[in-house]
């Protein structure tokens, strides 16, 4: 995301944050997007912090430090690009999460994970507590999205009449090579759709895109 952008800073980013050296800037991109570029060498840092007592916390920490200083109540929403794992880094973005969106894809892996990572949350949770009262300081909700899914495969149709009943899962993305494009472009889909040819030709998919937002939107709406 951050080299999408254009942002190569290696000096201050995300990685200050969890070793507390340095500063953590916010770039804007765009008039409504403002990115902290990512660290390409983050694992490194992970690995150096396995050990601490507040591993889990260094995020929150900064998060509370920094609130005021980086005006972080102007943002409407902060998104938290992470990889598909319980790393250090992830667990950091869940304890300072309100809602946790993960992605499944329609395979018999792709449930799998997702009651891998629901107990692995309740596992989390349980551990990151208050000790005087024992609450937990994880709050984020979980909630998935049904992606590259296809409308022409046996799998793809069998998966989504399996999530059908599944509430926990709130949107789906179909799978599209305009989201290569997106890539190798560095143009944002948002972006595609005032091509008229491109909206034209893909039409089913904007208003599906479209429709799949929305609904994230309203949930998260919905439950503040």
């Amino acid at each position: 995301m951050t080299q999408i952008y254009d942002i190569y800073d290696i000096k201050d980013t995300i990685a200050n944050a969890f070793t507390n050296i340095g500063d953590v800037k916010i770039t804007s991109v765009k008039d409504n997007i403002d990115i902290i570029s990512g660290y390409l060498e983050l694992d490194k840092i992970e690995t150096s912090l396995e050990n601490k007592s507040n591993k889990d916390m260094l995020l929150y920490m900064w998060l509370e430090d920094n609130y005021e200083d980086k005006d972080i109540a102007k943002y409407d929403y902060i998104i938290i690009d992470c990889h598909p794992d319980f790393s250090v880094a992830t667990r950091n973005a869940i304890a300072i999460s309100h809602y946790i969106l993960s992605p499944i894809t329609p395979s018999e892996h792709g449930y799998k994970a997702k009651f891998n990572i629901s107990e692995r949350l309740k596992d989390f949770s349980n551990e990151v507590i208050d000790y005087r009262t024992r609450e937990s300081y994880i709050t984020a909700e979980l909630m998935f999205l049904a992606n590259m899914v296809r409308h022409n495969t046996n799998s793809s149709n069998q998966f989504k009449e399996t999530i059908e009943e599944d509430n926990s899962i709130i949107g789906l993305i179909p799978e599209k090579e305009l989201f290569n494009r997106s890539t190798l472009d560095n143009l944002p889909i948002s972006e595609m759709i005032k091509e008229k040819s491109t909206k034209n030709r893909h039409s089913k998919f904007f208003d599906e895109i479209d429709e799949t937002f929305e609904t994230i939107t309203k949930q998260l709406i919905q439950k503040e």
